[in-house]
């Protein structure tokens, strides 16, 4: 069985092998990632972190995530989960303990849960909806970032392929 980080590293091959239904950014180098951490006021678990270390911020056959990046308009400003994290801090009262990943496109935010960290520091995945504060009731999406994005990916390119 594969562990988060392997998880990640398998993901990265299948964003740079399906160029034709992917697309992805340049990775951040340690101090960008740092900087994203002190901004946040937690840290990056280690199969997310691989994931912007490589390719910064990707989308693969419909499934977007977001990342960390930088643009030339924005300048210094770091993007992605960070803009989308404190922004749903500051305007939804999002609890700081959560990281924003994703959109579910159902008004809900894919987050990871940076309070339920396990033996690998890995978070899981779950789904936060603004204005909810009962966590009993985020659904768990997967047990760590890693292998929930691989998974949603695979399945992704499957339905791509099998469609065309």
């Amino acid at each position: 069985m594969m562990n988060a980080v392997e998880a990640s590293e398998r993901l990265i091959e299948l964003v740079r092998g399906n160029d034709d239904i992917a697309n992805h950014a340049e990775g951040c180098d340690a101090g960008k990632i740092a900087a994203a951490e002190r901004d946040l006021g937690v840290g990056i678990p280690p199969s997310y972190r691989r994931m912007i270390e490589e390719i910064g911020t990707w989308d693969i056959a419909g499934e977007e995530f977001l990342g960390l990046y930088q643009t030339t308009a924005m300048g210094q400003k770091l993007l992605g989960s960070v803009t989308e994290t404190l922004d749903a801090r500051s305007q939804y009262r999002m609890p700081s303990d959560l990281i924003v990943v994703m959109f579910d496109g159902m008004d809900g935010l894919v987050v990871l849960a940076s309070s339920q960290v396990d033996q690998e520091g890995e978070y899981p995945v779950v789904v936060w909806h603004p204005g909810v504060v009962d966590r009993e009731s985020m659904e768990k999406l997967g047990d760590d970032f890693g292998s929930f994005a691989l998974s949603l990916c695979q399945r992704a390119i499957t339905r791509w392929r099998e469609s065309d």
